[in-house]
């Protein structure tokens, strides 16, 4: 039956419903993907920076033979110098704890038979009484603290004030990789 009331225009109603569908299946895609590739938001404390970063970890002696020699690099990427008789650090391994914290990173006042797994300290920044930028520190852990494949996070803090100065995780973790990638999702063996 015919009804004498015009009937609305409802033509544009369908494709601007299919057009947002379509929107928000993409939104919800990207963010399976991004999860999918192991994308997290940022955690820990963002306020510490890396000051003192670890440019190096030994695990061969100076022959080239693997003997899990432990022998870590440090450099002070900051801007100023910092008082090295001031500072102490702390050394995790895969997230733990390893006891043997160094009270000090000045050279001179280290002393290795005191300190229960590093065998050495030295290196340009543990000298005179300053730690100036670009310059670094080494640190003769005991061997087998670390292994390849170990990941190590230094933190450094104040002596004076006992907060944390410096956080640095070697290596650096990567959040995705294309082999993760092509293994998941375009590897037919992988499903």
């Amino acid at each position: 039956m015919l009804s004498p009331q015009p009937e609305p225009d409802r033509a544009g109603l369908p494709v601007v419903g299919a057009i947002l569908m379509i929107g928000i299946v993409i939104l919800l895609g990207m963010l399976v993907l991004l999860m999918c590739l192991g994308f997290q938001m940022p955690h820990g404390d963002p306020s510490v920076p890396a000051i003192f970063v670890i440019t190096h970890i030994r695990h061969v002696n100076p022959d080239g033979i693997l003997d899990y020699d432990s022998y870590v690099v440090i450099q002070n990427t900051g801007k100023i110098p910092y008082d090295n008789r001031n500072l102490y650090a702390k050394a995790y391994r895969n997230g733990v704890h390893i006891p043997c914290d160094i009270p000090t990173m000045n050279g001179h006042d280290f002393l290795p038979t005191h300190h229960f797994g590093i065998q050495t300290l030295g290196g340009f920044g543990s000298h005179n009484f300053l730690w100036y930028p670009e310059s670094t520190i080494f640190i003769d852990y005991s061997k087998g603290t670390f292994h390849p494949g170990d990941t190590v996070q230094f933190e450094v803090y104040d002596r004076t004030t006992g907060r944390i100065i410096s956080r640095d995780t070697y290596p650096e973790p990567e959040k995705y990789t294309t082999r993760w990638f092509y293994n998941y999702f375009l590897n037919p063996q992988a499903a």
